[in-house]
C-alpha cells in the first residue's frame, strides 16, 4: 500500500530490536574510569591547586623570601604573615610558595629522567635476545642492589661543589639532585617495559606487522611501545612522589639546596630545632610535602585502574 512503511521481521514477530551500542575509544573508556575514581580526582585537584599556587602565588604575594625582620621572629600565623615566620622573621608563606616551585620541579624532572632511561633500557632488552638482554638486566640488577640513600648522599657530597662552580649554586644542585634521583629510579620502569615487550612481541598484531615487512625499530616505535605505556605512566607518578620525598630527605640531612633556597625539605630541616616554640613552621612545610605525595599517589592509583582494560565501565 502506498505511504505504508515496511516493518522489520524482528518487529513483526513481536521481538524488541536490540539497541545499537556506540563504540567508545579506549582513551574515552580510560577517562571515564579515571573520573569515577574519586581519590584520584581529589589528587588531581590538590596537585592543580598547588601548581597554581606556586606559579601565581609569588606574583600576588610580593614579600621578599629573604626579608629579615627580627621583630617578627617566630611569629605565629596572623593576617600579616598567614603562615607565620621563621627564626629570622622571614615570611613562611613567601618562602613556601617559592620553594614549592623547586620541590615540584625536582619531582617532575627526576621522573622524566627515570622514565626515559628506564623505557630505553627496557625496550632494548625486551626487543633483543641473548647477550644484550642478559647484560641490560644484569646492569638493572646491579643498580637495584645499591642502597639508594647512602649512594645519593655520597654522590652529592662528592660532586656538588664541582657543579656549583660550573653552572652556579642553585642550578648545579638542582641538576645534580635530579640526575641522581632519576638515576636510581629507572630500574623498576625498565623491568616493567621489558615485561610488556616480552608479552607484546608475540601478539598477533605484531606478527602481522612483521609479515608485512616492518623493521624491528618500526615494530618498537609504532606497535609495541605505544601499547606498553600504561604501566609506565603509573610508575612515573610514583617516581614523582619518590623524588619529592628524596629531595626533602636530602635537604633535611643538610645535603640538598643551600639555606637561601627554601625548598619544602629545607624548611622542614630548619624547623626541627623550633618544634616546641614554633610548631607552625614544621606543620606547614611537612603538610605541603604530605599533601603533594598523597595526591600524586592517588593519581597513580586512578591511572592504574583507568588504564587496565579488564576494568568494566
Amino acid at each position: 500500500m502506498a505511504g505504508s512503511t515496511l516493518a522489520s521481521p524482528i518487529a513483526s514477530a513481536g521481538i524488541a530490536e536490540p539497541r545499537r551500542q556506540r563504540l567508545v575509544s579506549p582513551g574515552r573508556q580510560a577517562w571515564r574510569r579515571f573520573r569515577r575514581h574519586r581519590p584520584a580526582v581529589a589528587g588531581v585537584a590538590v596537585l592543580v591547586v598547588m601548581m597554581l599556587a606556586v606559579a601565581v602565588g609569588p606574583l600576588l604575594w610580593r614579600v621578599p623570601i629573604n626579608d629579615i625582620d627580627f621583630a617578627a621572629r617566630l611569629a605565629p600565623p596572623d593576617w600579616i604573615h598567614p603562615f607565620g615566620t621563621d627564626d629570622l622573621g622571614q615570611d613562611l608563606l613567601a618562602r613556601m610558595l617559592y620553594g614549592g616551585r623547586i620541590s615540584l620541579a625536582v619531582g617532575l624532572a627526576a621522573m622524566l629522567v627515570a622514565v626515559v632511561v628506564g623505557t630505553c633500557v627496557g625496550a632494548l632488552a625486551g626487543i633483543s635476545r641473548g647477550g644484550v638482554d642478559a647484560a641490560l638486566m644484569w646492569l638493572t640488577d646491579l643498580f637495584l642492589s645499591l642502597p639508594p640513600l647512602p649512594v645519593l648522599l655520597l654522590v652529592i657530597y662528592l660532586f656538588r661543589d664541582a657543579l656549583k662552580g660550573l653552572v652556579g649554586p642553585e642550578l648545579g644542585v638542582f641538576l645534580l639532585i635530579v640526575a641522581v634521583i632519576g638515576g636510581f629510579r629507572w630500574m623498576p620502569v625498565a623491568r616493567l617495559v621489558r615485561a610488556q615487550f616480552l608479552s607484546l612481541r608475540e601478539k598477533e598484531f605484531v606478527e602481522a606487522a612483521r609479515a608485512l615487512g616492518a623493521t624491528k625499530w618500526r615494530l618498537v616505535v609504532r606497535h609495541i611501545l605505544p601499547n606498553s605505556l600504561g604501566p609506565v605512566v603509573v610508575a612515573g607518578t610514583i617516581d614523582v612522589a619518590f623524588a619529592i620525598i628524596a629531595e626533602s630527605t636530602l635537604s633535611f640531612l643538610g645535603l640538598g639546596f643551600p639555606p637561601d633556597i627554601p625548598t619544602w625539605g629545607r624548611l622542614l630541616f630548619d624547623a626541627k630545632d623550633y618544634l616546641d616554640i614554633a610548631p607552625h613552621w614544621a606543620l606547614f612545610a611537612g603538610g605541603a610535602i604530605f599533601l603533594a605525595v598523597l595526591g600524586i599517589n592517588f593519581i597513580g592509583d586512578g591511572l592504574r585502574d583507568a588504564l587496565d582494560p579488564r576494568k568494566v565501565l
